[in-house]
Protein backbone atom coordinates (compact mmCIF):
# COMPACT_ATOMS: atom_id res chain seq x y z
CA UNK A 1 0.00 0.00 0.00
CA UNK A 2 1.32 3.45 -0.89
CA UNK A 3 0.84 6.35 1.50
CA UNK A 4 0.95 9.76 -0.13
CA UNK A 5 0.43 11.71 3.08
CA UNK A 6 3.55 11.05 5.06
CA UNK A 7 5.17 13.05 7.77
CA UNK A 8 6.97 16.26 6.94
CA UNK A 9 9.92 15.73 4.66
CA UNK A 10 13.21 17.06 5.96
CA UNK A 11 15.16 18.85 3.26
CA UNK A 12 18.80 19.75 3.28
CA UNK A 13 19.56 23.45 3.01
CA UNK A 14 21.19 23.99 -0.36
CA UNK A 15 22.71 27.09 -1.86
CA UNK A 16 21.39 28.10 -5.25
CA UNK A 17 24.01 27.90 -8.02
CA UNK A 18 24.63 31.10 -9.95
CA UNK A 19 23.28 29.46 -13.11
CA UNK A 20 19.85 29.08 -11.48
CA UNK A 21 19.55 32.55 -9.89
CA UNK A 22 17.45 33.86 -12.81
CA UNK A 23 15.14 30.82 -12.59
CA UNK A 24 14.87 31.33 -8.82
CA UNK A 25 13.82 34.94 -9.33
CA UNK A 26 11.26 34.00 -12.00
CA UNK A 27 9.66 31.33 -9.81
CA UNK A 28 9.63 33.71 -6.83
CA UNK A 29 7.76 36.31 -8.91
CA UNK A 30 5.37 33.65 -10.21
CA UNK A 31 4.36 32.50 -6.73
CA UNK A 32 4.05 36.07 -5.45
CA UNK A 33 1.65 36.78 -8.33
CA UNK A 34 -0.39 33.73 -7.28
CA UNK A 35 -1.31 35.44 -4.01
CA UNK A 36 -4.65 36.61 -5.42
CA UNK A 37 -6.12 37.92 -2.15
CA UNK A 38 -2.93 39.84 -1.23
CA UNK A 39 -2.80 38.55 2.34
CA UNK A 40 0.95 37.91 2.19
CA UNK A 41 0.65 34.14 2.37
CA UNK A 42 -0.14 31.39 -0.10
CA UNK A 43 -2.97 28.93 0.43
CA UNK A 44 -2.94 25.41 -0.97
CA UNK A 45 -5.10 26.49 -3.92
CA UNK A 46 -2.76 29.38 -4.71
CA UNK A 47 0.29 27.10 -4.64
CA UNK A 48 -1.55 24.63 -6.84
CA UNK A 49 -2.30 27.46 -9.29
CA UNK A 50 1.41 28.30 -9.32
CA UNK A 51 2.31 24.75 -10.27
CA UNK A 52 -0.38 24.88 -12.94
CA UNK A 53 1.34 27.96 -14.38
CA UNK A 54 4.56 25.95 -14.37
CA UNK A 55 2.67 23.38 -16.48
CA UNK A 56 2.92 20.59 -13.93
CA UNK A 57 1.18 17.39 -14.96
CA UNK A 58 0.10 16.86 -11.35
CA UNK A 59 -0.29 20.29 -9.71
CA UNK A 60 -2.22 18.96 -6.71
CA UNK A 61 0.54 16.47 -5.92
CA UNK A 62 3.23 19.15 -6.36
CA UNK A 63 1.30 21.49 -4.04
CA UNK A 64 0.99 18.75 -1.43
CA UNK A 65 4.71 17.98 -1.57
CA UNK A 66 5.52 21.70 -1.49
CA UNK A 67 3.54 22.09 1.73
CA UNK A 68 5.37 19.14 3.25
CA UNK A 69 8.68 20.78 2.40
CA UNK A 70 7.93 24.45 3.10
CA UNK A 71 5.12 24.84 5.66
CA UNK A 72 7.29 24.79 8.77
CA UNK A 73 4.71 25.99 11.29
CA UNK A 74 1.91 23.76 9.93
CA UNK A 75 -0.69 26.53 9.66
CA UNK A 76 -1.72 25.51 6.14
CA UNK A 77 -0.21 28.57 4.47
CA UNK A 78 3.16 29.43 2.97
CA UNK A 79 4.17 32.77 4.44
CA UNK A 80 6.95 35.10 3.32
CA UNK A 81 9.63 33.37 5.40
CA UNK A 82 8.65 29.93 4.04
CA UNK A 83 8.45 31.07 0.41
CA UNK A 84 12.18 30.46 -0.11
CA UNK A 85 11.74 26.72 0.57
CA UNK A 86 8.77 26.56 -1.79
CA UNK A 87 10.79 28.16 -4.58
CA UNK A 88 13.73 25.82 -3.95
CA UNK A 89 11.37 22.83 -4.18
CA UNK A 90 9.98 24.13 -7.47
CA UNK A 91 13.53 24.60 -8.77
CA UNK A 92 14.30 20.96 -7.94
CA UNK A 93 11.25 19.88 -9.91
CA UNK A 94 11.87 22.06 -12.98
CA UNK A 95 15.64 22.58 -12.93
CA UNK A 96 16.81 23.93 -16.27
CA UNK A 97 13.31 24.03 -17.79
CA UNK A 98 11.80 27.11 -16.16
CA UNK A 99 12.52 29.51 -19.01
CA UNK A 100 10.95 27.17 -21.56
CA UNK A 101 7.85 26.62 -19.42
CA UNK A 102 7.20 30.30 -18.64
CA UNK A 103 7.34 31.45 -22.28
Amino acid sequence: MVFFFRKKVVSNEKKIPDSLKADYDEIMKLFKRCDVNDDGKLSWEEVKAGFRRLQSRFPAYRAHRAFQMADENGDGYINESELDKLVKYALECYEGNVKLILI
